[in-house]
């Protein structure tokens, strides 16, 4: 348990700064298939008989390099990145379950890989996703702010000479980093919930985006925390947990938001 705390607050600040710049982005489909490909690399590494995070992270950054190549004219209009992001999904989630069924081995853990597990984290994980976490921090302290611009306003800042198509694959490489990260702990289905809820929850209580960062950080921590707390004395996996209490958070920020007048 202690290894996992330690793990989930490590993910949760990552998905908390990377989940608000996504769906800043409008790339939650996009968020959403980089992590769904993690259970194809896990289950195909776990075939070939090495490590699973070695197949997380192959398979995540993999296809964020395919989805970049969506030109950037056409990734604003959604049409065409939609398709490619929906056809990466498919055949992943295909080659996946074709990985499970050549391993033909004890399948148990294939409910790991899609819902999460987090009673087996080890020091060495933690010590991993800690070097993880501390990169993708230093790439998004770099390109923060023209990346954030970017994300705003692609137009103007195209216009104002930012690279906005190399910001685009920059973005994608970190998003695949961290959902192959987050998945090791929440499953390859549940990677979303902690991508998106808790930054969608914090767009509903302020526009500001330093307060909207800070506030989607403080709310996946608590999300993951109780998840951890509730998943250790129940029977159900962590990402139902992890799910619901998100969920819940979001609605609640809905509601403040509804009960102050605001659309």
């Amino acid at each position: 348990m202690v290894n996992a705390y330690r793990a989930g607050t490590l993910l949760a600040v990552l998905a908390g700064l990377v989940g608000y710049l996504m769906v800043t982005r409008r790339q939650a489909f996009a968020g959403h298939t980089l992590s769904a490909v993690g259970f194809p690399g896990a289950a195909g590494a776990t075939w070939l008989g090495v490590s699973a995070a070695y197949g997380y992270f192959t398979s995540c950054l993999a296809a964020a390099l395919v989805l970049a190549l969506v030109p950037a004219s056409a990734r604003r209009g959604f049409s065409e990145e939609s398709a490619l992001v929906g056809t990466v999904q498919a055949f992943a989630l295909a080659c996946g379950y074709l990985f499970v069924v050549l391993y033909n081995g004890l399948l148990g853990g294939t409910t790991a890989l899609l819902f999460g597990s987090f009673l087996g984290v080890t020091r060495g994980q933690v010590t991993t996703l800690a070097v993880l976490t501390v990169l993708l921090l230093a790439v998004l302290a770099v390109v923060g702010r023209p990346l954030l611009f970017a994300s705003l306003d692609p137009t103007a800042a195209r216009a104002s000479g930012v690279p906005v198509r190399a910001l685009d694959t920059a973005f994608l490489l970190v998003l695949a980093a961290t959902a192959a990260g987050v998945v090791q702990i929440t499953g390859a289905l549940m990677v979303f919930t902690l991508l998106v809820l808790p930054a969608a929850a914090a767009r509903e209580l302020t526009s500001r985006p330093s307060r909207a960062l800070a506030l989607s950080v403080a709310l996946a921590l608590l999300v993951t925390w109780v998840a951890l707390a509730v998943a250790y004395w129940s029977p159900y996996p962590i990402g139902f947990w992890l799910s619901t209490l998100a969920f819940g958070v979001f609605l609640l920020a809905r509601g403040t938001r509804a009960l102050r007048g605001q659309p």
